[in-house]
């Protein structure tokens, strides 16, 4: 699992995220987020990559791991 940035826009990428929740209900913010994350999981598709990352974003709750590791 990489945790370390790789975009290369960070500050564009954040920008375009808040520009597409904009006029949502928080009902439709949550389901454009999840069609996300099942977008960008499709993308990876790397099932033990993908368990990592849950695992990590549920210990982290607001914290953003900042070490590399490789899946087992």
């Amino acid at each position: 699992m990489i945790t370390e940035s790789r975009i290369p826009d960070p500050d564009g990428f954040y920008a375009a995220l808040l520009a597409a929740h904009e006029g949502r209900t928080e009902a439709q913010s949550a389901d454009l987020n999840a069609r996300l994350v099942l977008l960008l999981a499709n993308q990876c598709a790397d099932q033990a990559v993908l368990l990592a990352c849950i695992r990590a974003a549920a210990e982290a709750g607001d914290d953003i791991p900042t070490t590399t590791t490789t899946p087992p």
